[in-house]
Parts: structure tokens; sequence; C-alpha cells
């Protein structure tokens, strides 16, 4: 594309050289700029892309967005915001893939990862070609790939939808932070359904507070597309027993569908049972009421597979081959997973790391458990502190022992993160294991038959982070090496 072609989609900019090279490729990252690509520098936390125009015009750049005066000798194109230009020139630049795709957004505290892959099964399992994005990876049709945040930036997005419409996908679904929205790398992102799941104490070492931090979550049913054409349907999927659903449906001028358990809602559950081996209900929707029987344990689930099957429903499947497609799933990795190694008690490891999840998971555990549970807990440094005492309360009150332990202690002090742990629990009703590894340990070495040991805050993650440094450790294969070690 012509750079005169591409720079008719911003409304506002100033360029010093009367050029026009054909771009390649758009660019935020000077290692990766080459020849005939469109810089765009960024200026983030860490690095200010500005500081790295001058390597990017070495390496063959055609031309340079910026928001500063930059000296090269190349076109230098000048904005004010360099990051939502971006998202426009990279939209426009692929050929606005998210348009061709049937888009789906998950935005919530707890359950975007499970929801999404949830939605992504059901989508597979009735033929259709899928996309997904986001926590634990990024997959294109069959095709897996690491990603470094939830939600990419805006030029990885786009890069990924383009991609998959390359691979014929019709359907993509992803999860979207409230860093995501409030950062703008949605911008550009037009999505067809949105769907909330809740909204619980979480991020406040960014946000500040729980109004901006539901004012960023806002932003995802706030932008999307102000349309009722029947071709492009905007549809926002609430959780009509959280409160924050009542402002989002404020915001937004899309069509509004609610789940829930205690409310009345569009789409409910009645008659919730809960077992050691999975969870049953009753469904009832406008489509039809069904008996639902998952592999799938605790409430928490319950409200997953609500909005799962609210967002199929609406994509045009039909309810009973949702249904069929739902109770085939046994898990998704590091939520409520089993570790098995033929043990005579039970470990679940879960990326329980707020207040609300955790919580959840205890209560899921007291409904099963026969033995004694015991909750191994961590909190994460360089993350929100305010909810450290509160998750190692609720470990030291709804578990028989609680044991606090490091997770990814970061750049910050291991042993202060548990001082602050410490101070929302009484003493004498936890122990305090700062090796995440010896913990575990002692842990199993302690449990009897029939007990529940929780392995609670990094889920699917194998690696922790110490200092600058990132160490491999996975949780499940910690446990089942301790496991084996008892039996031995």
């Amino acid at each position: 594309m012509e750079l005169r072609e591409l720079l008719t989609y911003l409304v506002n900019y100033e360029m010093d050289i009367e050029a026009n090279p054909e771009i390649t490729s758009v660019e935020m990252d000077s290692r990766k700029a080459g020849k005939g690509c469109l810089f765009v520098c960024i200026e983030g936390v860490i690095f200010d892309g500005h500081d790295f125009a001058e390597t990017a015009a070495k390496n063959g750049a055609a031309a340079i967005l910026a928001e500063k005066d930059i000296d090269v000798n190349i076109p230098v194109i000048k904005v004010k915001n360099s990051k939502k230009a971006l998202a426009v020139l990279a939209d426009a630049f692929y050929g606005h893939p998210s348009q061709k795709l049937h888009l789906i957004g998950i935005t919530g505290t707890n359950g975007k990862t499970t929801t999404s892959h949830l939605i992504e099964k059901v989508f597979r399992d009735a033929g259709r070609s899928t996309g997904m994005i986001g926590t634990i990876e990024m997959k294109i049709k069959d095709q897996s790939f690491k990603v470094a945040n939830t939600t990419p930036d805006s030029l990885f997005l786009q890069n990924a939808f383009y991609r998959m419409t390359q691979e014929k996908v019709d359907a993509a679904v992803m999860e979207v932070s409230s860093h995501a929205l409030d950062q703008g790398r949605v911008w550009g992102c037009d999505f067809d359904i949105a769907i909330f799941t809740n909204l619980t104490q979480d991020h406040l070492d960014y946000h500040k507070n729980m109004e901006e931090y539901q004012f960023a979550k806002s932003l995802l049913f706030s932008q999307m597309g102000n349309t009722y054409h029947r071709a492009d349907r905007k549809v926002a999927v609430l959780n009509n027993d959280d409160p924050a659903s009542k402002i989002f449906e404020r915001v937004t001028s899309a069509q509004v569908i609610s789940y829930g358990i205690d409310n009345d809602s569009d789409v409910r559950a009645a008659d919730i049972t809960i077992g050691s081996q999975g969870t049953s209900f009753t469904l009832v929707t406008p489509k039809g009421s069904r008996k639902v029987t998952l592999k799938l344990i605790g409430k928490f689930s319950v409200y997953n597979v609500l909005a799962a099957i609210t967002a199929c429903l609406l994509s045009g499947l039909e309810l009973d081959q949702i249904i069929s497609s739902l109770e085939d799933v046994t898990g998704v990795s590091g939520r409520f997973e089993p570790v098995i190694a033929g043990q005579d008690f039970t470990v679940i490891v879960d990326y329980a790391h707020t207040p609300d999840s955790l919580e959840n998971v205890l209560r899921t555990i007291k409904e099963f458990a026969k033995g004694s549970i015991t909750a191994i807990v961590g909190c994460g440094g360089d993350r929100d502190k305010t909810k450290r005492p509160l998750m190692a309360g609720i470990a030291a009150d709804l578990a028989d022992s609680a044991i606090f332990t490091s997770d990814n202690p970061r750049t910050e002090d291991p042993l202060q993160i548990l001082k602050d742990m410490e101070e929302g629990a009484d003493e004498g009703s936890y122990v305090t294991i700062p090796d995440r590894k010896k913990a575990i340990e002692y842990a199993v070495e302690r449990a009897k038959t029939n007990d529940v040991i929780l392995i609670a805050g990094k889920g699917h993650e194998t690696y922790q982070i110490i200092g600058k440094d990132v160490f491999d450790f996975d949780d499940r294969i910690v446990a089942r090496e301790a496991i084996k070690a008892v039996k031995k």
C-alpha cells in the first residue's frame, strides 16, 4: 500500500517530506523494522520508540510516524497521538480484518479464559473455523502461538486477525483485559458480541480504585459499533447477578442479553447441584429449557457456561449441539485442574489470584470435600497490595489449613509480601513457607485420605518470576513429583 493511500485514514497529521513510498509493513519494534516499513514511535513506560527511530531508518524504514520531531532523511509523519494513529493505520493496512470475522470479546475479573475456551470448543464442534487470543495462548485453527499479554497491542491484533482471515477463520474469541481497554489496545476491533463475566477487586495497583477499574471494563461495551443493521448486529452479554452490568447496559448502544443464576435473566440456571465429579442444573433460555450435566465443578463454572451458551445462541448455533459440546468439556488448563498421580487425596491447581476467585474455589471445594482442606496461597509482587491480606484471610477462614508462600514476587521482597498477607489472618491460623516448592511438598507430605489440597494463584503458568529472572516452575509438575516422592 502506498503511504499516501494509508494516510488517508488519518484526519490530522503533518509530513515533513513530500514522498509516497510503498509501505510493505507497519512496525513499532525497531528490531523488526526493515525495508519499506512504516515505523511507528510509541512512548511506553520503559522504552520510548522515538529513541529508536534513527535505528529504524538505518534498517530500511520507508517512513516514520511520531509525536515528536525526528531528524532522519526519510518522511516523518507527525501526529498528536501515535498510539491511536497506530490502531487506525494497522486496521487499514491489514484491510480491516476484524470486520471479516465474527468477533467475540470477553471482559471481567474472573472467567475470561475458561469462557473463551468453552466458546471456541462449541464453535469447533459445530464445524466452524476458529481463532482465539487469550492468557494461555493464541490459536489459529489448530496452530498455537505464545502471547506476551492477555490482550496484545493493536498492531499484533490486526496482524493476528489478518492471519486468521487468510486461514479462512470465520469466528474468533478473545479475552479483553482492563489494561488493554484503558490503553487502547483494542481500538479498531469490530466486536459483534461483548461478554461481561464479573467485577471483583483486582489490578488496583494500576486502576487506583474500583470506579476506575469499572470504567475501564465499560469501554468494551461503550465502544461497540453504533448500528442496528441485521448484517452487523452488536450484542452485549451481561451477567445479571453482578451490579456492574447495570452500568454497562447504560453505556452501550448494543442490544443486551442477560444471563444469571440468582436474578431473573434471559438465560439462567436453576436447580443447581454441585458434586465432586461435576455440576448439573436446569437451563432456561428463550429457545427452551434443558437439563445440563457438566464435568466442570462449581457455581463459578455455571456462570462461565451460561455466558458461553448465550454467546453461542446469539451466533446462530443450535441449543442441543451447544449443550452436548459443553457437557463433553473436562476442564481448562490451570483452572480447577486436578493433579492425579495415584494418591488417595485430591490436589487441585487453580489460577485463583483475586479474593473473589479464591473464595469461589474454596467454597466449591467445601461442598464436596470429605476430608480436611489445605489452601496454598501466594500473592504476586509489583501488583495490587490491598488484596494480599484479603486473600490470606479468605484462605485462613475457609480452609482447615492455610499455607502462605511466594507466587511471582518479581522485584519485591518475598518476605514483605508474606508480611502483608499475614496482616489479614489471625496468628496460628496459617503456616508461612516462602519457598513455593517446599510449601507444596509440606502440604503433600501431611495429606491424609480424602483430604483436598488447593494450590492457588499460578494455574497454567510454567514459570516463576523472582527479581527480573524467570525460572521454570509448574505447580502441577511440582505437586506430581511431591506425590510420587511420598508414595515411595
